[in-house]
């Protein structure tokens, strides 16, 4: 077989799936690469740098540690369809902890297109595609509400025409929270191992080293992340980036990963679910990743008003907000807050402990005076006795004391 366009080919497939990585980078096509590198659509969105949140079930191919920092379990598809037909796709699965540690479980595959097989003379055989497939077992620890630690072990596949191998490796991680709002993260990947050998040499994958930071602002509604990576071939590699929620259901992002620009956004179209898409810069094109999570059970605030239009002059005069929390530690206190369209605090309801099932509201304000008809906005915030906070999605209530309006049709008889 001509060796040059099995090596030449086998390291594009690798180059290109580990996202908006340069070409001419020293040491691209690496052991590994494919996975060490590899970007979701959230990561690429922010340059990259995830080291010091990395709070999803792909997370944990940045800091294992990550899953701790969850609140709900939750089930993550992503795909990315690269050059040449190579193509990679990925599903998570993480369970966070409160007394036990947070496990979960991701898959993912890279898989290339068709190259063409030749012999010394250049004479065609046919075609040949390689594939790798990763699994990757994780479980993580929060010893405290601001320390946590993890740890992957992986176990990878690889082949290439008749040829194939396999091999074990580990990731190590940790976080910590400097203050409220600023977190920390680091990471080790690749310890001993994986190795494989496909057919006379043993290819060790190369250790690779993370650390960064991520700093909350705008009232938790902006995120700012810096990372560094330290790998052998690569050498050192920088990443920073933001998100911004413009709505709670709708988030913006933009990055750099090393010199090449990301971006992307999110967009929840219920509760439950999330779609990401993350698009970035490459010598070959624009790449870009899309994925789609679930989110259920775990640890949540959640809260409901029925009926959402009601009037406290008519036959509805109040309404009934329904309350429900789990959290990771006893639960300290709760806040009901209740807004106008301007923002400002009409009423307010809260207490110590667990939320009551449900609560009433008639429509007036603090003083006890009725309000003005129109859309309110209100959610449920718990606070735990380890200072942990969830908070549910804001929900709106209407007051309609005029009661439907238009016209009666009048039919003449004759």
């Amino acid at each position: 077989m001509n060796r040059t366009i099995k090596i030449a080919s086998l390291i594009a497939a690798a180059t290109l799936a580990a996202g908006p990585v340069r070409a001419a980078d020293q040491g691209a096509g690496m052991p590994g690469e494919w996975l060490t590198q590899y970007a979701s659509a959230r990561t690429l969105g922010l340059g990259n740098a995830y080291v010091a949140t990395a709070n999803d079930p792909f997370g944990i191919l940045w800091n294992p540690a990550g899953l701790s920092g969850m609140e709900q379990n939750e089930l993550h598809f992503e795909t990315a369809r690269l050059f040449d037909d190579t193509a990679i796709h990925g599903l998570g699965f993480a369970v966070p902890g409160s007394w036990l540690p947070s496990f979960g479980l991701t898959i993912l595959t890279l898989r290339s297109g068709e190259f063409e097989k030749t012999n010394e003379l250049n004479d065609a055989l046919g075609t040949f595609s390689e594939g790798e497939t990763a699994y990757l077992f994780t479980v993580s620890r929060a010893f405290s509400p601001r320390l946590a630690v993890g740890a992957n072990l992986k176990v990878i596949q690889q082949t290439v025409e008749e040829f194939s191998a396999g091999g074990f490796g580990a990731d190590l991680g940790a976080t910590y929270e400097v203050i409220p709002g600023l977190k920390i993260g680091a990471s080790i990947a690749n310890l001993g191992g994986p190795n494989l050998k496909l057919r006379d040499t043993e290819e060790p994958w190369p250790t690779a080293i993370r650390g960064g930071a991520a700093l909350q602002v705008l009232g938790g509604r902006g995120l700012i992340a810096l990372q560094v990576d330290q790998s052998d071939g690569l050498g050192a590699r920088f990443h920073g980036g933001g998100e911004y929620k413009i709505q709670n259901a709708f988030a913006l992002r933009a990055g750099f990963d090393q010199t090449r620009a990301t971006g992307g956004l999110s967009y929840q179209f219920a509760p439950q679910y999330t779609i990401d898409y993350g698009v970035a810069d490459h010598p070959l094109g624009m790449t870009h990743r899309l994925g789609m999570s679930w989110k259920f059970g775990g640890f949540f605030a959640s809260s409901s008003a029925d009926p959402q239009v009601f009037s406290p002059t008519g036959e509805h005069a109040v309404t009934r907000i329904s309350l429900n929390s789990r959290t990771k530690s006893e639960p300290e206190s709760w806040t009901v807050e209740i807004l106008s369209k301007s923002d400002e605090v009409v009423r307010r309801f809260g207490g110590k402990g667990q939320p009551p099932s449900h609560l009433q509201w008639d429509g007036k304000d603090e003083t006890g005076l009725p309000l003005p008809d129109g859309v309110y906005r209100f959610n449920l915030v718990v606070r735990d006795q380890s200072a942990r906070v969830l908070e549910s999605h804001t929900r709106t209530i209407e007051i309609s004391t005029t009661g439907p309006q238009g016209t009666v049709p009048v039919v003449e008889t004759p």
